[in-house]
Formats: C-alpha cells, sequence, structure tokens
C-alpha cells in the first residue's frame, strides 16, 4: 500500500487560469451548485451501475446526496456516497485531464470575449467551484479502496496543489468550497435551496439539504382522537423520478394535470399534452402540454424547461423548438443536445435541427388523431388552440403540408370546417366571374352585423376570423389555395365583393345618376372619400361606406407587425361611397322641392353609413343624433 503525499504545480501554460475561467466560462455563478450536484449524481449512478453488473457486491446503502453550508467557517460542502476516486484517479481526472481541458480553453479563447461556442471538455465543470471559493477541498475514497487509501486533494486557485492521506470511511467524495468575500451571498440557506429547486428539482438521485419539521401521529387520545407530533426528517428537494421518465401506459391523466400543475402551479389546466419518448436517431424524453392560448401569446414564450439527464439547464428553447412552438409548455430532455462548456446555452448541430423537425412531427400527429379520433371535442379546443396552429401555418412550412387536413374554419353561425370541406361548401355560389372562388370573412361580427346580414341574404357564408394572427393566415392561405380570394365583409358592396356576370339593372338614367352623385358630393364633404353611384338590389342599403380589402389588410398587418408594410399603419384611409341608386330614397331626394332638403336627405344617409362603421364622431355624431330626432318629430 502506498502513502500518498506530494505538492505539485499543475502543468497549464499560463499563469492563473481561475481568472479566465471565471470571465469566460460561466455567465451565472450560481450555476457551481448545478456542477458540484451533478457531478454527484454521476458518481452516484456509476456505482448503481457497477453493482446492477455485480462488478460491486457490498451493501449500496443511504445513497442520498447532501449538500451543506456553514455560515460562520463560510463553507459549503457537497457529499455523495458515490464510486469516489483513488489519489491516481484524483491526479488523472481532476489535476491532468480537467487543467489540459482548461489550457485548450485558453488558449484558444485568450482573446474572445465569450466562450459561447465551445464544446465542454471533461472536468471543467468540477472548476466552477472557484467562481465563487478561494480555496476548494476534495476529500475521496474510491469503492475499491482500503480505509486508508482515502486522499484529501486541495487548491486555492493558483497553479499549485497539494494531495494528501485522509481518513474517510466511507466510500464517495465530498468537494468543500471555502466561500470568498465577494459570494458570501451564497452562505444563505433560502438562496441555496432556491438554486437547488430551480436546477436539481428532478435529478435522479435524491438530495438532502438539511431538515424540515413534518407532523406525524402520535398514537390516540383518551377520545379515541389520533394525535400528532413534529418531528424534523431530511429535507429532499427533488422528484427522482419525475413523469416524464416513466412509461405512458403507467400514467393517468390526473397524473399529467398533476405535474403540469407542479410545473405551472398558477396556469389554468391544459387542454390536452404529448409524451415523447425518443431512442433514436437520437435520446429525447419529455412532455409538451398545449396551453389555452391567449392572444398576448408573447407572455407565454419560453415555457418549455430543457434538461439534459435530468439537470435544468434552461427554458430558452428557441434553437431546439421552432418558434411557433414555444406557445407550447412542458419538458423536453436529451442528453444529446450539444451545450457549450458551461451548459447554458444550445450549440448549432445537425441533432438539434433533426430533434426540432421530429417535436414539430409529433405536435402535428398528435393534432391530426384528436382530429380523426375525436372530431367533437377537437372543434371545442379549436379556439383556443387556432392561434398556435395558423402561427405553426405561416411559420413552417413542413407543418403546413400535416396541418392543412385538420386546420378548421369557423363560421358565424359557429360550424367547423376543414380547408376541403369549406371549399366544397362555397364553390357553387361563391365563384366570380373569373372563377375565382371567393372567401368572405369578418374580423368582428358585431360590429360588422349590417354587411354581414348583406351578404347571408344573398345566400354567401362568412368566416369569422377575429384572431391576432388572422391577418397573416388569410395571407398565408390566398398564396397556398389556388383560385382562391378572401375579402372582408365589409371592404365593398355585396355586388363587388363576389363580381358576377349579371348584376341588378340601374333605375336611374344617366342625368339622375350625376344628380345624385353631385347631391351626395356635398353631402360627404370630405377628401378622404370617393362617391360613386352603384347599381345595387333595392333593398341594400341606400349607402355603403367602405374600406378596400388591401388598404383593410396592410393596415391590420401593420398593426401585428410585419407584412413589409408597416407605413400602412400611419397612412390615411381612403374610403369608397357607393350609393344605392336603385334603392327608394334616391326618388325622394331626386324629387325633394329645395337644395337643402336635398342635401338634408343625403347627409342622413351618408351619417346611417358612417355610423355602421364607426366613423361618426364628435360634433358630427351630435348633429346626426338631433337630425334623426327632427325627423321622427
Amino acid at each position: 500500500m502506498t502513502t500518498v503525499q506530494e505538492k505539485g504545480t499543475l502543468s497549464i501554460s499560463t499563469e492563473n487560469i481561475f481568472p479566465i475561467i471565471k470571465k469566460f466560462l460561466y455567465s451565472d455563478h450560481e450555476i457551481f451548485l448545478r456542477e458540484l450536484v451533478s457531478n454527484a449524481v454521476d458518481a452516484t449512478q456509476k456505482l448503481k451501475k457497477l453493482a446492477a453488473l455485480g462488478q460491486y457486491t457490498e451493501d449500496l446503502g443511504d445513497l442520498k446526496i447532501e449538500v451543506s453550508f456553514d455560515k460562520r467557517k463560510k463553507t459549503i460542502t457537497v457529499s455523495d456516497k458515490g464510486i469516489g476516486m483513488t489519489a491516481d484517479e484524483v491526479k488523472k481526472y481532476i489535476n491532468q485531464i480537467a487543467f489540459s481541458g482548461a489550457a485548450e480553453f485558453v488558449e484558444k479563447f485568450k482573446d474572445k470575449t465569450d466562450a459561447s461556442d465551445i464544446i465542454g471538455k471533461f472536468g471543467l465543470g468540477f472548476y466552477s467551484a472557484f467562481m465563487v471559493a478561494d480555496k476548494v477541498e476534495l476529500i475521496t475514497r474510491s469503492y475499491q479502496a482500503s480505509e486508508t487509501e482515502a486522499v484529501r486533494w486541495s487548491c486555492d486557485g493558483s497553479t499549485e496543489f497539494e494531495l494528501n492521506p485522509a481518513v474517510k470511511k466511507q466510500r464517495g467524495t465530498e468537494v468543500i468550497l471555502h466561500v470568498n468575500k465577494e459570494s458570501e451571498e451564497f452562505l444563505d440557506e433560502f438562496r441555496l435551496l432556491r438554486i437547488l429547486e430551480k436546477y436539481c428539482r428532478f435529478l435522479p438521485v435524491e438530495i438532502k439539504f438539511g431538515t424540515k419539521e413534518e407532523s406525524v401521529e402520535d398514537g390516540v387520545d383518551k377520545d379515541g382522537n389520533k394525535k400528532y407530533k413534529t418531528v424534523k426528517v431530511d429535507r429532499i428537494i427533488n422528484n427522482t423520478q419525475p413523469l416524464w421518465t416513466k412509461s405512458p401506459a403507467d400514467l393517468k391523466d390526473e397524473d399529467y394535470l398533476k405535474f403540469y400543475r407542479e410545473l405551472y402551479p398558477l396556469s389554468e389546466d391544459p387542454l390536452f399534452w404529448i409524451h415523447l419518448n425518443v431512442d433514436y436517431p437520437f435520446n429525447l424524453t419529455g412532455i409538451l402540454y398545449f396551453p389555452k392560448v391567449k392572444n398576448d401569446f408573447e407572455l407565454q414564450k419560453n415555457k418549455i424547461q430543457l434538461y439534459s439527464r435530468q439537470v435544468f439547464i434552461t427554458d430558452e428553447v428557441k434553437d431546439v423548438v421552432p418558434d411557433f412552438l414555444m406557445l407550447l409548455h412542458g419538458v423536453i430532455d436529451s442528453p444529446d443536445i450539444p451545450l457549450n462548456v458551461s451548459r447554458s446555452y444550445l450549440q448549432s448541430d445537425s441533432n438539434v435541427k433533426k430533434i426540432s423537425q421530429h417535436i414539430t412531427k409529433k405536435v402535428a400527429d398528435k393534432l391530426q388523431e384528436l382530429f380523426k379520433k375525436e372530431r367533437e371535442s377537437f372543434e371545442k379546443k379549436w379556439d383556443d388552440i387556432s392561434l398556435f396552429v395558423k402561427y405553426g401555418m405561416i411559420s413552417d412550412e413542413k407543418f403546413y403540408d400535416r396541418a392543412k387536413d385538420f386546420a378548421l374554419l369557423k363560421n358565424t353561425e359557429g360550424k367547423y370546417f376543414t380547408l376541403d370541406e369549406y371549399y366544397d361548401k362555397v364553390k357553387a355560389l361563391q365563384k366570380d366571374k373569373d372563377k375565382n372562388v371567393v372567401y368572405l370573412y369578418t374580423t368582428d361580427a358585431g360590429r360588422q352585423d349590417s354587411f354581414i346580414q348583406s351578404a347571408k341574404n344573398k345566400g354567401y357564408d362568412v368566416l369569422v376570423l377575429d384572431g391576432l394572427l388572422d391577418s397573416h393566415f388569410i395571407n398565408t392561405m390566398e398564396y397556398k389555395l389556388d383560385k382562391v380570394l378572401w375579402k372582408r365583409v365589409d371592404s365593398d358592396t355585396p355586388e363587388k365583393l363576389i363580381q358576377k356576370d349579371e348584376k341588378p339593372q340601374m333605375v336611374l338614367s344617366q342625368d339622375e345618376q350625376n344628380q345624385i352623385k353631385s347631391i351626395f358630393e356635398k353631402a360627404v364633404g370630405r377628401p378622404n372619400m370617393t362617391v360613386s353611384v352603384d347599381s345595387l338590389a333595392p333593398d341594400e342599403l341606400p349607402v355603403v361606406i367602405t374600406l378596400s380589402e388591401f388598404s383593410r389588410r396592410m393596415k391590420d398587418m401593420a398593426k401585428v407587425g410585419g407584412g413589409g408594410f408597416p407605413m400602412m399603419g400611419d397612412m390615411p384611409d381612403t374610403y369608397t361611397v357607393a350609393v344605392n341608386g336603385n334603392h327608394v330614397l334616391m326618388q325622394r331626394i331626386l324629387k325633394a322641392e329645395s337644395e337643402e332638403e336635398k342635401t338634408r336627405l343625403a347627409r342622413q344617409a351618408v351619417d346611417l353609413a358612417l355610423l355602421s362603421q364607426h366613423l361618426l364622431t364628435g360634433a358630427e355624431l351630435t348633429c346626426f343624433i338631433r337630425r334623426s330626432v327632427e325627423f321622427i318629430a
């Protein structure tokens, strides 16, 4: 048996590697605890593996990892009962491999401002301890060693280290951090607890952090009632078998809902979920939940948590999950997602792209399955998930190809149709003279009701498209669907919305049309409104004021961003005032005895049209009300 006692210099080419590690390696100092606990978990898992293979036959005993701190001594300790290390292994894994990795790191990044694109080197995680410690001690005993072969390694953050014999009865490793003055914030129970709960709450080995009080049964009193007493028990901060590690066949709906509430305590219950379990060509597990998507969906992003072997990494998963799927909630766990050296940022990699594509496919498959098996239930959920589906169809070509079979359109009657079903429904009646099928839609059924009723009077159907992304969705669908036009129901008169070869015959002569146009131009009196006299059905309104489909669409898109026409939101609106030449009011105006009476009647009809478009306000609205009272009187 050899007694180990030596001092040495770490073989690296820089005088002091630790300031560089502190500056470049980790952006957030609290990560040191994640790294040390993760190393302890790895050591414990390796021992369990050896036991399972029959290469370790002694009693495993209690395998809890313990995190403790001493405010007086200014130390934080992470202890495990894993495989431990011999003196030679300490020299190899702590001195040589870790520092050769660190030296390469320094050489590569000494002139850089960050290290976000370096692949992690084995052992560097251990040295995150020096972000918060002036001195780090490691006391370890290998599962193969006898009692006298435990060793103590220590380093004060310079290139010097000491390696000495130590007395340690149990196998495993203790890492003791002597916390520096700048990091004394970590010598606080609640600070450490929050870090452990953030990064370690689902690690596969129990992690103890202090104790807590718990009420337990203590017999019965004289009346037969149960008595309780308060005892101190270990505070275990993690769930070692989170839901995504279990087989879906063993889980019930309530299990998924309970886990969701654990992840998002203040959220409404999700609509449904997908349990991911892939082992080829990459490893991926997880559960993705479909929340009720609100219009202000930016607030719902960054709710997916990324783990690597149950270690929390980040909730910024935009490189793994396509942007439109960021609206989902839940957990993804994959050891095959490449991370930078600090495990804080994702690396660009072909695996990441494959995982992203696979998640997209699984989401689409789940929606397709729900639609086919439970269409009625799917329709009830549609209003809550339509924003998410449309977002995907707009932004992801492969998702569109799958979603076009289950995406739904809803009409003003509250009925739902697939894209193919709706085309078949309206293609006969809503085809214009150029053979285009025209889809009419409303963005506000209440405000646009008079236009909806006019369309229905002609037998037309009207869709409800009042969502945040519907202006973009319409543009996408118009591009995708051949010979289909989309027009807002109030963007033109009923005859011009869907132009047919035949139209109502004009009652007025050309001279009468010219008179009516002149009268209404005087009544309108607005430079941004153009008057036309149209041949409409006699039972249509006497005056219809419209804003063109192009102008409306550009304005709507400018409101939510994009579309390439942001300036449209600031441009003045130009309206068309369509006067119904076949309405009985025109004859009354022409027969009025005075020009004043003609203008007054025309003004009343114009104001009614302005009112229907919510364009009548202030003094003009007051004037209209008074004039209406006079008409009644």
